[in-house]
């Protein structure tokens, strides 16, 4: 009855399908039918245009029809005429075996595997499109099988090592995948970004210590055994750069430029790499090492720029840099521009001289002329020439020239509107606002900076503007607030007593201010400008016990850390410092670099 009722339902579909199809082509129909997951009807379709249109699109259509129908006995009829009716017998054969797998016959299913492995034709499009077709089955071996075949009955050389390697990843055998890449590289230098891209997705060797040190140990046996093959030392290059051992990447990086005696880049960008990772030593060894070729050298000028300038944030990062240092760097600066000639070039060179001699020598006129000279480089360019005026106007605050200043922070702002340097100025003019009691005003211009492009400029706004909003407007009066803006600006500035005297007058009159952790940072900062370690010290423990709910809190805390670091050495404290500020103060902007710091004395490989 049921096989009766079936039939009348097909001839009911045949005898609509004219009025449903008009203006349709039956392929069109096939498709919609297939697409919508109507099978029945698109079987009817399919069927007929098989007849005459053996295409590969019609012939999967129509098979997946058939199988979503599980009509095995005529999906296996079609399959085995496209093997008997077609040159791709091979991918047929793996149809079959598809086909066999989906209705649990697997010995079946072997068997035409092993069928199609026979009907392999030689040709690289042969190989590589039977050896997908194992692959979707994940018949990883037989796709290995494949691509041995296609070598040994290869017409042209071919290998399949990218192939191979790509395929080995997929089963998990990262050794040998590690190796037919680099037989790759020896053959094809020119897939290296693409040899780079796989290893570091399938070995995953940042976070798996035991696959990067299997890809060194390789890398480093290549370079043994094929010494005049520079890919694989400019692969080591890649990995300790990836790895972050800058040291080791400039071994490397030094031996390449020996060999094929070139201009020294390839040091040159170690350092810059180093550098910016904040590894100074190796970044000053690479400098030095282009110096030493000599001033004929193409990279002389900008090598010994970049040194200086690694030795000067070097010292920067230090809590309180050795005055011997500061003169010996001021000397190596004034050396070098004496050298080079005050040109364009050097003008930066010039900027950073006069900042140390400003803010580190006491010495704000020599600053002063040294900047007004750097101006006056011909053809001097516009950001060299901005950053040049925001050094100066920085130094004029210093020496209280306020007004003189604003000036020339409102001139690179409007030059620079929508760039991070014109970013900076508008944060600078801000802050002299701060600094004059105009906290309305100053308030607006953060209100826009914190949405800066530049991390570091958001970040000063956020906390100048965190400042200013909660001490300003707290009670009846902005005195408080204003007494506290010019002890800032006096401290800023040097004048230590003043700043004091200001911040005691403060204290006496509101003890209970909002200000009170403002106020102990502040005297934290002075006393560690003084080297009174102790007494800073001890301002930020006070910050610690009575203000721990504040926002000054994850500050005190990592500049405590810093101490017992850089100035006690004393690496147990500092640890369990950092450690505590991970724990209690997550969302601080210090979390990274308090990880960071933490995981080195802890003797962690930092990635």
């Amino acid at each position: 009855m049921e096989k009766r009722i079936g039939q009348y339902i097909i001839l009911l579909i045949l005898a609509l399908a004219p009025l449903v199809s008009f203006g349709q082509t039956d392929d069109e129909l096939a498709d919609y039918y297939y697409a919508n997951g109507q099978y029945e009807q698109a079987r009817l379709y399919y069927e007929k245009i098989w007849k005459n249109n053996r295409t590969n699109k019609v012939y999967e259509n129509y098979l997946n029809t058939l199988i979503a129908l599980e009509d095995l006995e005529e999906a296996e009829k079609l399959i085995k005429k496209k093997i008997r009716g077609s040159a791709d017998a091979a991918n047929a054969h793996v149809d079959l075996a598809s086909l066999y797998l989906q209705f649990n016959e697997d010995e079946r299913a072997k068997d035409e595997f092993e069928e199609a492995l026979k009907e392999l034709q030689p040709g690289r499009s042969n190989a590589t499109r039977l050896a997908n077709a194992y692959i979707k089955l994940n018949a990883f071996d037989y796709a290995m099988k494949t691509y041995e075949k296609g070598k040994r009955i290869s017409t042209d050389g071919y290998e399949y090592h990218y192939e191979i390697a790509n395929l080995q990843g997929m089963m998990g055998d990262f050794e040998n995948m590690t190796e037919s890449f680099l037989d790759l590289l020896r053959i094809s230098p020119s897939y290296i970004q693409t040899v780079q891209n796989s290893l570091n997705r399938n070995l995953n060797f940042l976070e798996n210590e035991d696959t990067g040190e299997m890809l060194r140990g390789k890398l480093l046996k290549r370079v043994q055994r094929y010494p005049d093959d520079i890919i694989y030392s400019e692969m080591l290059i890649w990995l300790f750069n990836q790895q972050k051992d800058f040291g080791a990447a400039l071994v490397q990086a030094k031996a390449i430029d020996k060999r094929l005696d070139e201009s020294g880049i390839r040091v040159l960008e170690i350092g810059n790499m180093a550098r910016n990772n904040e590894d100074y030593d190796v970044a000053i060894d690479a400098y030095n090492y282009v110096v030493a070729k000599g001033t004929a050298g193409m990279y002389y000028a900008s090598a010994r720029g970049e040194m200086l300038k690694a030795k000067l944030t070097r010292m920067e990062s230090r809590v309180k840099p050795e005055e011997s240092e500061v003169r010996e760097l001021a000397a190596e600066y004034t050396a070098s521009i004496n050298d080079l000639g005050n040109d364009l070039g050097t003008v930066s060179m010039m900027q950073q001289l006069a900042h140390i001699k400003a803010f580190y020598l006491n010495d704000a006129k020599g600053a002063i002329d040294i900047l007004n000279k750097a101006l006056e480089v011909p053809g001097v360019y516009d950001r060299s020439e901005a950053s040049c005026k925001l050094e100066l106007a920085d130094i004029l605050v210093l020496e209280g020239d306020i007004w003189e200043a604003s000036l020339l922070y409102s001139q690179v702002e409007l030059t620079f509107k929508e760039d991070p340097i014109g970013h900076d100025a508008k944060f600078r003019n801000a802050r002299i606002a701060y600094y004059s009691g105009d906290f309305e005003w100053a308030q607006a211009q953060l209100d826009v900076l914190k949405a800066s492009t530049s991390k570091l400029i958001s970040n000063d706004a956020i906390d100048l503007s965190l400042l200013i909003t909660d001490n300003f407007n707290m009670d009846t009066t902005t005195v408080p607030m204003r007494l506290f803006a010019q002890a800032d600006l006096l401290a800023y500035q040097n004048r230590i007593p003043e700043a004091e005297a200001k911040l005691d007058s403060l204290l006496s009159v509101w003890p209970r201010h909002t200000l009170k952790d403002e106020i102990l940072m502040l005297r934290s900062d002075i006393y560690m400008k003084q080297g009174r370690f102790a007494d800073s010290e001890k301002c930020l423990e006070e910050i610690l016990t009575v203000h721990f709910k504040d926002i000054l809190a994850d500050d005190a805390l990592f500049r405590l850390a810093e101490m017992n670091d850089e100035i006690y050495k004393n690496e147990d404290k500092a640890k369990e410092l950092y450690q505590r500020l991970l724990v209690e103060y997550p969302g601080s902007l210090y979390v990274v670099e308090a990880r960071k710091r933490f995981r080195a004395l802890r003797g962690d490989e930092i990635e």
